[in-house]
């Protein structure tokens, strides 16, 4: 009888510990949430664990993904980054915001036309989405695309944005006109 009670006792006890674990756990929006706060302060590797522990606890959160590709990217790890938005695009293939980060990070990796894929992906997701035009227009005027890059510069405008002025005046310069 005292065996029974005993395990019966420690039964109760675990559940009980359960039930305060559970109540105490963070969520995969408190963790993404938390990342985000750390990554503001500049705090690169405590906002990745965050973003991993969102991640872990969500593994269909696309945000975390795009958020720790982001931190990947800030610290120089280019690699990881592209390796996050890809998880995150593959999760969601709508996402704007995914395309043109890992935009960006190819083209920190001089691989501009897969840059130009990517933002020509994030604007096909989102038209509206004027950092894709935006980079996008840079990276055509690097590769001296700048028919290409005028035609942003012309979306972006069109779309009530505003371009660099400093943009404007380099590519007027090179290609001699203006709008």
């Amino acid at each position: 009888m005292k065996d029974k009670f005993l395990l019966a006792l420690a039964a109760f006890i675990s559940l009980q510990f359960l039930n305060i674990s559970t109540i105490y756990a963070q969520t995969a929006e408190e963790y993404l949430s938390s990342g985000n706060d750390d990554f503001k302060q500049g705090k690169l590797d405590s906002a990745i664990i965050d973003y991993t522990k969102a991640i872990d606890s969500n593994p269909n959160l696309t945000k975390a993904y795009n958020n720790r590709g982001v931190a990947y990217a800030k610290e120089g790890s280019l690699q990881r980054a592209i390796d996050d938005f890809t998880l995150a695009i593959a999760i969601n293939p709508k996402d704007a915001e995914s395309y043109n980060n890992r935009g960006h990070a190819y083209e920190k990796k001089g691989n501009l036309s897969q840059a130009i894929t990517d933002y020509t992906s994030a604007i096909a997701s989102d038209a509206f989405y004027m950092k894709a035009y935006r980079n996008r227009a840079l990276s055509y005027y690097k590769l001296e695309k700048y028919d290409k890059a005028w035609s942003d510069v012309f979306m972006i405008e069109g779309l009530g944005g505003v371009v660099d002025p400093n943009f404007y005046k380099d590519l007027k310069g090179v290609t001699g006109k203006a709008q």
